[in-house]
This record gives structure tokens, sequence and C-alpha cells, in this order.
């Protein structure tokens, strides 16, 4: 690896191609390197992934509405919509569209956590869509995913986005674009335009995770990959972008970011070094921010020790500043303390979370948010009880550069109504590589088949699971065997709203 110092550059610097941040991911988006074996075995789990919640939210309002969009653009030779038959197709943009917005949807996919945030997961619907539609195989795909998340992951380790108010799609565009160059053997000259076009097309505020949370925080990243698409599309015609994108005199880093008087350093691996950032992500074994699936974890702990919650006075999580200030008391929204918030915000509310896990000793996608889940009188007694707190040491543990000692836990501090205290603290979830469990292929499989049953077949979980850990031999014509078809039954009937398309 390497350290990529980036900062801003007065016009007049001239600074040249090579020394721009855009052109160095471009480099290693076309470069000839070898495929890590590990990498591939977690492409493949992370196909499982995606496609399990994309089925589970198949019928979800913003789903359908986003599969509706997507419909009302067929394309002969396009690419498939998860959830329909691989009859269907769609423009390759549309069907990024569609299926970003299903496995977004849930807020139950990988995910990677530095300076930043980020699902880089959100990568695998566009990347598999372009393949589609322009015939490559199972090893190009391979590629496409791993500099997506490459890019993704490197990005978020160097440059902090969200302390600026700006969403973490930023990142997501240039990731899909160099992905989609990987993919498609573009040179490096259309990769660095599109890396770049694709940036300056996806910024975004943080109020679509802020207040009042919508579904546009499913839309967000399925957005960010419809633009990367269309951005390759065009420097693929010859066209450019404003550059240097990320040090320009009135750039990224300069207005949006930091401003000219900030250092950026952004870790890269060198020409044609392995990429293997997909390793170091994680996925998610319940439906909620990551950042409380450790504290899941330690609630279904707790849940087994307090036999009277009624007996709990107040309860304290100190931990770091990203999980207090984003999805805790420091972030300030009184729609987190709300029992009629939406299902989004509810999932960034780790005092909402805490509690219901508490009392159940158990999460679930769908069952621990709906309304009357939310409202109900213990839960909303409980769930005011909770604050959060920052500690430093959890902060810091946090942001720990060694992904073997990086933790997303915190402690739990239940004081008693007789005064006593109970105090526990987790590290990572269950389910994280450093967990008591951690997730393997077992598990992703499990997953996909508890998160899909009696919504498909038993035959069609076999046909993609066999389909799907086959990935390096895939042929163009059998990528369509990555999409699953639902039953029949589990369709309903939609009626036409009032739209433009």
């Amino acid at each position: 690896m390497r350290n990529i110092t980036v900062k801003v550059h007065p016009s007049k610097a001239n600074l040249k191609k090579k020394e721009q941040l855009a052109w160095k991911i471009a480099e290693i988006s076309s470069d000839k390197a070898k495929l890590n074996k590990d990498a591939i075995e977690m492409v493949i789990n992370r196909i499982i992934d995606n496609a399990s919640v994309a089925i589970a939210s198949y019928n979800r309002k913003p789903v359908v509405s986003a599969r509706q969009m997507a419909l009302a653009h067929p394309r002969k030779n396009g690419a498939n919509v998860f959830g329909l038959s691989s009859k269907v197709k769609v423009d390759c943009e549309w069907a990024a569209w569609a299926n970003g917005t299903a496995v977004r949807e849930l807020d139950y996919h990988d995910t990677f956590l530095a300076a930043d945030y980020s699902h880089p997961g959100d990568n695998i619907p566009a990347i598999l869509a372009v393949a589609q539609q322009k015939g490559c195989n199972g090893l190009d795909l391979i590629r496409g995913i791993l500099t997506g998340y490459e890019v993704q992951v490197n990005l978020v380790k160097g440059i902090c986005l969200h302390e600026h108010k700006i969403d973490h799609i930023a990142h997501l565009g240039p990731s899909v674009a160099a992905g989609l160059g990987s993919l498609l053997k573009l040179n490096t000259e259309t990769i660095y335009q599109s890396v770049q076009q694709a940036l300056h097309t996806t910024i975004s505020t943080r109020q679509s995770r802020k207040g009042e949370i919508s579904s546009w925080k499913a839309f967000a990243p399925a957005h960010a990959g419809k633009l990367a698409v269309e951005a390759v599309d065009r420097c693929m015609r010859g066209e450019g972008a404003p550059s240097p994108i990320y040090e320009g005199e009135d750039s990224v880093i300069a207005y949006v970011l930091s401003g000219p008087g900030k250092k950026y350093i952004v870790p890269l691996p060198k020409v044609n070094e392995p990429k293997k950032a997909i390793l170091e992500t994680y996925t998610k074994e319940h439906s909620a921010e990551y950042q409380s699936q450790a504290l899941i974890d330690l609630a279904r702990s707790l849940n087994k020790k307090i036999k009277n919650l009624n007996n709990i006075k107040k309860i304290t999580i100190e931990t770091s500043h990203h999980t207090h200030y984003v999805i805790g008391t420091g972030a300030n929204d009184p729609q987190k303390m709300d029992p009629y918030a939406s299902r989004e915000t509810l999932d960034h509310s780790i005092m909402y979370i805490f509690a219901v896990a508490l009392e159940d000793g158990a999460w679930h996608h769908v069952k621990s948010y709906t309304p009357q889940r939310a409202r109900r009188k213990s839960t909303v007694q409980l769930w005011r009880k909770i604050v959060t707190k920052e500690n430093k040491k959890w902060t810091k543990k946090y942001h720990n550069r060694d992904p073997k000692k990086k933790c997303f836990g915190g402690k739990v501090i239940v004081k008693l109504k007789n005064g006593s205290t109970i105090s526990e603290e987790i590290n990572v979830a269950d389910a994280h590589p450093a967990g008591k469990r951690p997730f393997g292929r077992k598990e992703y499989i499990n997953k996909f088949k508890v998160l899909t049953d009696n919504i498909i077949s038993k035959k069609e979980s076999q046909r993609f699971l066999k389909c799907v850990q086959n990935l390096r031999k895939l042929k163009p014509k059998d990528l369509k065997g990555l999409n699953v078809e639902i039953l029949p039954k589990m369709r309903k009937r939609i009626k036409n709203s009032k739209s433009i398309f």
C-alpha cells in the first residue's frame, strides 16, 4: 500500500494529472492486478448478502417505486431487476437504481467505518447491472466489484465527509465509476474522467440521515450508482470532467470539505497490487445501523440477566463519538425518541434499538420496527431512560487503523432503582470477523434462506446459490442467473400512480 497526500493546489500550479487522486484511482482501476482467492470468496458472500436483503424488501414502498420507474425503461439486451423473471430487462442505469434501492432499504447489508461511513455493498447493483448489459463474464464482475470496494474503503479511511455534513455517497460515486472501469477494461484516461464526473454529481448533504429520516436514505446510494453509470457512459464517448476535482482551487476539498489548508492522506494499493479491501468490511446480523450491531448483541445478553426491566432507573451507553452523535442522544434529534417516527429514523436511534433488543432478547428486521412495537408503553418508558455518552477510549478504538483492533461497541451501565448497577461492555458484534460468531459462507447462506423463505421457491434458492458460488466460471449468458425471481403469489398488484414515467 502507499499513502497519497491530497490537498488543494492553486490553478496557476497546473497540477499534473498523474499527481491527482482521481488519476491514481484510475491507475489501480485499469491495472492487471492478480485476484486474491479470499477476496474472490468474499465477493461471492456479498452478492449472496445483497440478494438476501433485496428480496426481503421486495414489496416495501421505496423498492416498489424504484422498480416501477425502472420498468418504464425496458431494453431488449439490458439488465435484470431483482425479484422479476430474468426475461424482464431494463436499461442498466435504471436496473442499478431499482436494485440499489432494494439492497439499501432494510439497512441490512455490509458496512465499513473509519474516518467516514460506508456500505460498500452499494457498489454491487450498478456494477452487476452494467455487466449484464455489456456481456461481461464472472471474472470481469469480480474485478469490477473488488475495485469498487478498494476505492470506497480507502476513500473512507482517508477523507471524512460527515464532519462537513456531506453524505457518504460522495465516496460511492467515484468507487462505482472506478469499478465500472475495471469491469469494462477501460483505459486510465477514461476512468480518470469518469471518477471526477461521478464525484462532481454525487455530492449531497447529510440531511438525508438527520432529523425525520425519509425513504431517500434508501434511494441515495442507488442514485449515486445510477449517476456513476451515466458518468462512465459520457466519458466513454470522449467527454471530460471538472478537473482536478479533489485538488482544484474551487474543488471539493477547497469549498465542500476542510478548505485549502487541509491535507488528506488516502491509502491506495500500488499499481498491480492485489485488491483486498473487501476483506476489511463486515456485514450485519441485524437490520439496523451498523454501530448498533454490537449493542444489540449486548442487549440480548443483558435480557437474560435482568429479570425485571421495571427495576431499571437509567441506562447509560458509553461509546464512540460517531455512535453518540449519529445514532445517540448526541445527535439532538427529538425524532430519535419519538414512538411515531419513521422506520428509517428508528433504525438510526440506538436508544430505541437497545430498548427493544433488551425487552425482546432478539432483533427482527420487520417485527422490531412495526408501529405497534415502537409504541408499546413499556418500550417507550424504557427507551426514554437511555442516554449515550462519548468516551474517548471508545472513539480511539473506533479509529484504530489496525482492522483487528478497531471496535464499534461500547460500555453499558444499567442503574437499578435499588441503587445497584450492572455494567458490561462489548468491542465488536458477534458476527464481526473478530466477534464470537464470525460470518462465513454458511452464515451468509443461512441469512439468504431466512430472509427469502416463502418469498422464493426452494428450487430457485438452490439454483441461485449454486450459480453464485460458481462465479469465477460464469460466462456472459450466465450472469442473469445472479438475479433471483420471487414466487408469483408474492407479487402484489400495484396501482398505477400519477407520475412522469
